[in-house]
């Protein structure tokens, strides 16, 4: 289940497949309002359950440079949220590289999202040491 809002035909929450993309969610909310962009949104990524895709906003860039709520991968609170980010979302984590990042992705479209950043700990690569790194900045 996602959340597709902002500029599209149906906004609200849609049921997807496991290992639907943004694509599909747009398309279940029936397209885009004319003349709204995708600039921003990587319609080939895999949608995690929960996850929320806002359509035809700017992303908000808070004081320190990060990009809270909506398709940026945030949940408002200028932490990263692991269901939702982009690989390169991520590897804005410290600690965190190309490598990681696809490893984090791929646990959670394996194990359908995280509902706890313990689940971090269960990632290949992410020790003690990261995961305390890690842990106050990134959300669920």
């Amino acid at each position: 289940m996602v959340d597709v809002a902002g500029k599209v035909r149906k906004p609200g929450v849609h049921r997807l497949p496991r290992g639907a993309r943004v694509a599909d969610a747009l398309k279940a909310a029936g397209g885009l309002q004319p003349g709204t962009g995708t600039d921003g949104l990587n319609r080939a990524r895999v949608l995690a359950d929960g996850e929320q895709i806002v359509v035809g906003q700017e992303p908000q860039t808070s004081a320190d440079g990060t990009s809270p709520g909506g398709s940026s991968g945030g949940n408002g609170n200028g932490m990263v949220s692991l269901n939702s980010a982009t690989a390169e979302q991520l590897e804005t984590l410290p600690g965190i590289g190309p490598v990681l990042a696809q490893s984090i992705v791929d646990f959670r479209t394996q194990h359908g999202g995280f509902s706890s950043v313990d689940q971090l700990r269960e990632v290949r690569g992410i020790g003690d040491r990261r995961f305390a790194d890690l842990q106050p900045r990134v959300s669920p």
